[in-house]
């Protein structure tokens, strides 16, 4: 079904939701999909313009537990085992010589952590809703409590809503976190910067015969490049390494060409004695590079139950991506927050107070695991203790 909604310009003072979910990431999709399969209609809320107004990102490792478990009750596992990224699982640590330290080859039969793109999987989620459930181009700008659980909120344009149950699934920068909790992301002191060398196979010959066909983690000095070979055949790699929170901010990454060899000369200063070929993956990087802080919520965020509304993904358990939990734990929220609803249909109190005594456990189990994953990824013995961890046939976590 086409889920092309109606935009927001039709949204007036006076609509009411029983169910209004803010954001149509993974989490917030999952949770209007599994509220669909119970029978329940939800409205949802997203900013961007259209299904496709930017890149969704890159490779997502969703595991048995959580991410599929979610596709399940969704009832679209089907259709995510049809968009598995054969030869994904794949892994590989290097060290910045270039010498590979360990590798795994792909697991199809017994691997339960597939890889997946993550615009091919939202895709999956948006056209599994009916027409009008998605308002595109609205963003929220603030919300307040009504009394008796209720809520009212704002849209860019000045338009209204209220609703009986308001879901937080709009991300690190939260509009509805703020109902429930003063807690605001924090730098976690690591600095990421994207690149893409696309048709890697043929016009990136050296670079994507390095990284192989799944994952790659070269690390030393508390820098790393981690990269994802994508299904589109581009290699996309990760530069990371800590810095000040203002570092990022001191180039210039606006896009034109001069100004993107600028800032990969400056990246270029801080793996000047690493092999060519992993420098590679920066000198040779297509379009423009993509600067991003890494921020996450406090290990053990968490707030008293408060009448009508409740967070998810992110805007519930922001954490850095050294676990590979956060689309997975997503997914299952949304999932699990439906489910409660679709149990409760008459008293959505006992369904916000399950699915948070669930929620508040597991993110907090994550979001430690993510923290001390940061803190050995960057730390003076990463490249050994990550072999260590592969070794012990630990599961890939990226």
């Amino acid at each position: 079904m086409s889920t092309h909604a109606s935009a927001h310009g039709s949204t007036h003072a006076s609509t009411h939701h029983p169910i209004a979910v803010i954001g149509a990431g993974l989490g917030g999709l999952a949770a209007a999909r599994v509220l669909h399969v119970h029978g329940i209609e939800a409205a949802v809320y997203e900013a961007d313009a259209s299904p496709t107004a930017r890149h969704q990102g890159g490779m997502l490792d969703i595991h048995g537990e959580s991410g599929q478990a979610a596709l399940r009750a969704a009832g679209l596992y089907d259709e995510f085992r049809a968009i598995v990224h054969p030869g994904g699982e794949a892994t590989r640590i290097l060290d910045k010589d270039g010498t590979v330290r360990h590798e795994e080859g792909d697991r199809p039969e017994e691997g339960d952590r597939p890889e997946v793109d993550r615009n091919d999987l939202r895709r999956i989620l948006l056209d599994s809703l009916p027409e009008g459930t998605i308002r595109w181009g609205a963003k929220v700008t603030g919300a307040r409590a009504l009394g008796g659980g209720r809520h009212e909120v704002t849209l860019a344009d000045g338009s209204v809503f209220t609703t009986d149950v308001l879901i937080g699934a709009d991300g690190a920068w939260s509009r509805i976190r703020p109902l429930l909790s003063p807690a605001t992301p924090a730098y976690t002191g690591i600095s990421f910067v994207e690149a893409d060398l696309h048709e890697a196979a043929t016009r990136h010959r050296a670079a994507a015969e390095l990284v192989g066909g799944g994952s790659m983690f070269a690390l030393a000095e508390g820098k790393g490049i981690l990269t994802h070979l994508e299904t589109d055949g581009s290699v996309h790699a990760y530069v990371a390494l800590k810095a000040d929170e203002d570092w990022l901010s001191t180039i210039d990454f606006t896009g034109t060409d001069t100004d993107t060899d600028t800032a990969k000369k400056t990246l270029l200063t801080h793996f000047e004695d690493w092999d060519d070929r992993l420098r590679a993956l920066i000198t040779d990087a297509d379009g423009a590079l993509v600067p991003r802080l890494i921020h996450a919520l406090p290990v053990d965020h968490r707030w008293e139950r408060t009448a009508g509304v409740t967070l998810l993904g992110d805007a519930a358990h922001l954490m850095s991506p050294f676990a590979g939990e956060g689309a997975n734990l997503a997914l299952l929220d949304g999932a699990e927050l439906a489910t409660a609803l679709a149990a409760h249909p008459a008293d959505p109190e006992s369904a916000l107070t399950a699915y948070e005594r669930s929620l508040f456990p597991r993110s907090h189990r994550a979001a430690g695991e993510s923290a001390a994953n940061l803190t050995f990824m960057f730390g003076p013995n990463a490249l050994e203790e990550l072999v260590d961890m592969m070794s012990g046939h630990e599961p890939s976590d990226h």
